[in-house]
């Protein structure tokens, strides 16, 4: 028998290190060739590793959560003959499984005071980390309650399950302010008594309020380690705000007509060619408006000191999934019609949603659409895609009154929340490129005149 160590790959397009967000494997598991072990996340996409051999797991070279680098040590397999280790190498365990990141790996018990004032670990999400083990270790303020009066309630009734309890013992629980449904009942069939009063004030406190209802006073933590596609965004949201200078422009729309149009075409073709939803009628009228802007249909290399224009149209479809939000990318938005649109930002809704969006679908956007659908809001501040220079915000439809020839008539309105990068795109170009797209959500009859 022998050794078989498997490094981390690499995975191409220049990446360095992965972060580990997965194991399929673990010691002492035998596994088969082309198995997957791992699951590893580069800045765009999560990634399989396969075993490219046979064998028993013996170690396994990294945590959840820690950073690694590529030809570092991922795993090592004991297989049939010699393997690719020999000698004393072979005996000793990958460095990496005995020393974790510390930034990366979620603590087992809430650190010590005394070393609260370690130095976190470098980058944002060592940062997090520090601040997740930093609150752990703070100390909790007394509480003026008993001991006992932080305590759980005692098991409630079922719902719907009335307590049995005489008019004195409901009255006295009133005057108490606690409710029935959360005290043991001792006497027969379930009956509450005074002395269950007594028994629950006892273990609850008699800190209740008169004619007021008996809460419980919670005091459980939970630390939660920001690892895997939640530390991506982490970064990627630190990252934009740090290097963007934004500002966000924000225009009323009424979309009484392109509402009308849209339902009309649903009914008519949506059998035929699928619904049509706000979000790619917007990604036409952008389309168009950008012909005039290019400026805004953009990536800049704050590096490099570099903006590269694009005649593609390549749109960020803001996306969120179970995980975390992520940015699926419908490409060439110039060459399709609404349907084909529609189609393809459905196709990647559900891809992200299902985990099976490739570095190649996730990556390249020029541009961004973000939509909080019916919880959009009346305003909101995106955050721009890092490296884009703009991204178009959609906040919900709602139904108000509004001017129209002198009458007060009933419109459906829409605020359209956009930020930019003003080291790129001037706030004047910004406002009349929304107000070009404005035009066109209005008078949707121009989305088709080319």
């Amino acid at each position: 028998m022998g050794i078989h160590v498997i490094k981390m790959p690499d995975i191409g397009e220049g990446i360095a290190e992965v972060e580990l967000v997965g194991w399929h494997v673990k010691v002492g598991d035998t596994v088969a060739e082309d198995q997957p072990l791992a699951d590893v996340m580069t800045d765009k996409a999560t990634v399989e590793i396969p075993s490219p051999v046979v064998g028993r797991v013996v170690a396994l070279g990294g945590e959840v959560g820690q950073v690694m680098a590529v030809g570092g040590e991922l795993i090592r397999l004991e297989v049939e003959g010699e393997g690719n280790v020999k000698g004393e190498a072979a005996a000793q365990k990958p460095q990496a499984a005995a020393a974790p990141a510390p930034a990366a790996s979620a603590p087992a018990a809430a650190p010590a005071p005394a070393k609260a004032d370690k130095a976190p670990a470098g980058g944002v999400a060592g940062q997090i980390a520090a601040s997740l083990q930093s609150s752990a270790a703070a100390p909790q303020a007394p509480s003026s309650r008993p001991a006992a009066a932080r305590q759980a309630p005692a098991a409630a009734r079922q719902p719907g399950e009335k307590p049995l309890a005489s008019p004195a013992v409901r009255k006295r629980a009133w005057d108490l302010g606690i409710e029935l449904r959360y005290v043991h009942g001792s006497g027969p069939a379930g009956r509450v008594m005074h002395e269950d009063l007594d028994a629950y004030l006892q273990g609850q406190g008699a800190a209740t309020t008169a004619r007021g209802p008996a809460y419980a006073e919670r005091n459980d933590e939970e630390q939660v380690p920001v690892i895997g596609l939640r530390r991506k965004i982490a970064q990627k949201m630190a990252e934009s705000k740090r290097r963007i200078p934004h500002f966000s422009y924000v225009e009323e729309i009424d979309v009484t007509e392109l509402e009308d149009l849209r339902v009309s075409l649903n009914a008519k073709f949506g059998e035929s060619r699928g619904k049509l939803t706000l979000l790619p009628l917007l990604a036409r009228a952008m389309v168009i408006a950008l012909r005039d802007f290019p400026q805004i249909n953009a990536r800049y290399d704050d590096e490099a000191g570099q903006v590269t224009r694009y005649g593609a149209v390549h749109i960020g479809i803001a996306t969120q999934s179970d995980g975390g939000l992520m940015v699926p990318v419908m490409r060439h938005a110039e060459t399709r019609d609404l349907w084909s649109m529609a189609a393809e930002i459905g196709r990647l809704a559900q891809a992200v949603r299902a985990g099976s969006a490739g570095r190649d679908e996730l990556s390249g956007s020029t541009i961004t659409i973000t939509s909080l659908g019916p919880l959009g809001g009346i305003v909101t501040t995106p955050v721009i895609n890092h490296p884009e220079v703009g991204i178009v915000g959609v906040n919900r439809i709602v139904e108000r009154p509004a001017f129209r020839n002198g009458a007060v008539v009933a419109r459906k309105l829409m605020n359209l929340s956009s930020s930019f990068d003003h080291r790129v795109v001037d706030g004047m170009d910004a406002a009349r490129f929304i107000q070009a797209v404005r035009a066109l959500l209005e008078q949707p009859a121009l989305l088709f005149v080319e």
